[in-house]
């Protein structure tokens, strides 16, 4: 437990309960009575009952611990900060003593807790975690509630202060370069991140609004979550420096969800991100969570190539599977206008529904903006010959620049959008195409077709729906739509009843095709090493 020649003694601000270091440290059932593990900044000695830290006199870039008094401080501040979540495993603060009597280090003395009880070891076993991750979601969502909040604290969701973290990690790892048996792609994670932090600056100005920037836990591990019979316990929160813990709640919570992924259970990191926007009551869009899990595993693979650097083995291999999962959520999380065309009994309304019940996006009908600009109901016929009516062209030059301005609303904060309208016109798709770059989104452009006939018979069956369009009408766009070369063409034409999501009964668009529907989300999300599992929340199609 201690160097040759020094003793560890409790200092007398401390509670009795770390006078007792050394007295009454029993045998614990089935471990060994003493053992040791190290981390890349401290060393933890178990003995009996009792487990005693010691921060590792190094300098990592992000901390420096080579300073005694500096280390000190770190043991307080880790005593302090983490009874907030274990005040009954966290019991004090024991000196080492030198030969000579003096102070050369300082101890954290904590509740040894059962090493079979790990949230990491359990899930490794496949044994039911459910519960204690839904607590444990539960305790953190309640901390988030009542943490210390300040102008100091919010500054920090800023989305500068969120690039800045980013960029701290990228030109650390930067520094390994050299010393890598091939190189980390830093350059991709470097792009993707810094696009979506510029392109959402409302999202997260918003967030800071919102009061979801907190004092938080900051290191959230399996490794360091006991779930025992009275409860869990939640261990080791980040102690040297504040502002690294200040953070998003979403943000505190992605660390446990990159780290469950990380061990192979993505389906639990998905419920427990769940359960955790539950409890908080946070109607996050998805495109965050993938963004700070993203950041947290690139946080770990930096902590995992320097623990390679120190000896580890294993840190070099696990350096390689959090990059993998860095760039995959960075992709999944990636926001993107899609726009799904084409002429009137096409299918583009069954097809965009469909995509959105899967993918999670929202909705933007261009028949549901003009009848909610003209102030009549959605489901109000309001059919009229070609280029009159609320069908004139200044009424659908309008409708357009009111879908892309809701659009870009949307994109700004995270929000992927569907815009499903008719985009016969190339003005009208570069518009498009500029607010997609302008939001820093991508931009997948998708034409529907069908064979004539099952237009046509899609058209003359059209008895309800927001659509007015008849095959007259039908016949006039065919005649004046503009190639569109690089959409992706979908064709809707195969069996549609029952194959995808169903539209409003009795509307030409009642089905989707089960096929189309597949052949547009690759189209959107290509299948490959980037596939990351997105929460899907409701279809929100604004009235």
């Amino acid at each position: 437990m201690t160097r040759p020649g020094h003793r560890a003694v409790a200092l007398p601000s401390q509670e009795d309960a770390a006078c007792a270091v050394l007295e009454g440290a029993e045998s614990r059932t089935g471990e060994a009575y003493a053992a040791v593990a190290e981390t890349h900044s401290a060393v933890v000695f178990f003995a009996g009952d009792r487990a005693y830290k010691l921060k590792k006199p190094v300098a990592l870039g992000f901390l420096d611990f080579t300073n005694p008094r500096v280390r000190a401080a770190a043991c307080r501040r880790e005593l302090e900060l983490n009874r907030r979540f274990a005040p009954d495993v966290y019991l004090g603060i024991a000196a080492v003593h030198g030969p000579d009597g003096r102070v050369c280090d300082h101890l954290v003395v904590m509740r040894r807790m059962p090493t079979d009880r790990r949230l990491s070891a359990l899930v490794r076993a496949g044994a039911p975690v459910e519960g204690p991750l839904r607590q444990v979601a539960r305790v953190l969502a309640a901390w988030h509630a009542r943490a210390p909040r300040s102008a100091q604290i919010a500054a920090q969701g800023s989305p500068e202060a969120v690039w800045a973290r980013w960029e701290a990690s990228i030109k650390q790892l930067r520094g390994f370069a050299g010393r890598l048996p091939e190189p980390v792609p830093v350059d991709e994670v470097e792009r993707l991140a810094r696009r979506f932090v510029s392109g959402r600056a409302a999202l997260f100005e918003e967030r800071v609004r919102g009061g979801y920037i907190v004092d938080g836990h900051g290191d959230l591990l399996a490794d360091d979550i006991f779930c025992t019979g009275d409860g869990v316990r939640i261990l080791d929160c980040l102690e040297f420096d504040d502002r690294l813990r200040w953070m998003d709640g979403l943000d505190d919570a992605a660390f446990l969800a990159m780290d469950l992924e990380r061990l192979g259970a993505a389906d639990l990191a998905e419920k427990f991100t769940g359960w955790y926007a539950g409890y908080s009551a946070d109607p996050v869009p998805a495109a965050l969570r993938h963004h700070y899990l993203a950041y947290r595993a690139f946080v770990r693979t930096k902590i995992a190539f320097l623990r390679a650097a120190q000896g580890d083995p294993a840190g070099g291999a696990e350096a390689w599977q959090l990059t993998g999962m860095t760039l995959r959520h960075l992709r999944a999380g990636a926001v993107t206008l899609v726009l799904v065309g084409g002429l009137p009994g096409t299918g583009k309304t069954a097809l965009a529904g469909a995509l959105a019940g899967q993918l999670g996006f929202t909705v933007l009908s261009s028949d549901r903006i003009r009848k909610e600009l003209a102030g009549v109901p959605a489901e109000q016929r309001c059919a009229a010959p070609w280029q009159t009516g609320i069908y004139a062209p200044h009424w659908t030059e309008r409708t357009y620049q009111e879908l892309l301005r809701r659009a870009g609303r949307l994109l700004a904060r995270g929000e992927s959008v569907i815009a499903d309208a008719s985009w016969e016109s190339p003005g009208r798709r570069a518009a498009a195409a500029a607010l997609a770059g302008a939001a820093q989104a991508d931009l997948v452009a998708l034409r529907c077709i069908a064979p004539a006939d099952v237009a046509q018979q899609r058209l003359a069956a059209r008895t309800a729906g927001i659509s007015d369009a008849g095959v007259a009408v039908a016949r006039q766009m065919a005649a004046m739509q503009a190639p569109w070369p690089e959409a992706v063409t979908i064709d809707t034409g195969g069996p549609g009843p029952g194959a995808g999501q169903p539209g409003p009964p009795g509307s030409a668009d009642a089905d989707a095709d089960a096929d189309a529907v597949q052949r547009a989300i690759k189209a959107i999300r290509p299948p490959g090493p980037q596939h990351a599992w997105r929460p899907v929340r409701p279809v929100m199609v604004p009235d």
